[in-house]
């Protein structure tokens, strides 16, 4: 069974930093470009970030360029979303997501996703 489980999450303040994981199991997703998007209340899911099957290419929202850091440990069969400077419209329930196999990171821009994680709640406050 492949499996997404997002970690990390909770409730800072704005200016505070947070990072989340997603362990991935059931599969190896060393082939598979990897992203996170998150919904917040009320809003359609939206793109964050993306990362390439090597962690070598990646792309961003422009909401979080500059701020926020996508990364990947395939020995791990991990991928990390480091989250600085974080503000109240980062208030979100955000989600791991697995493109195809051997499939592009526009794949996963394009939300063509294989796997979701459950989510994990990020609250930001003033």
């Amino acid at each position: 069974q492949v499996r997404l489980v997002e970690s990390g999450g909770g409730l800072v303040q704005a200016g505070d930093s947070l990072r989340l994981s997603c362990a991935a199991s059931g599969r190896t997703f060393s082939s598979s470009a990897m992203g996170w998007f998150r919904q917040a209340p009320g809003k359609e899911r939206e793109f964050v970030a993306a990362v390439n099957w090597s962690g070598g290419n990646t792309d961003y929202a422009d909401s979080v360029k500059g701020r926020f850091t996508i990364s990947r440990d395939s020995a791990k069969n991990t991928v990390y979303l480091q989250m600085n400077s974080l503000k109240l419209e980062d208030t979100a329930v955000y989600y791991c997501a697995a493109g195809p196999l051997y499939g592009s990171i526009r794949m996963v821009l394009q939300g063509r996703i294989d796997y979701w994680g459950q989510g994990t709640q990020v609250t930001v406050s003033s």
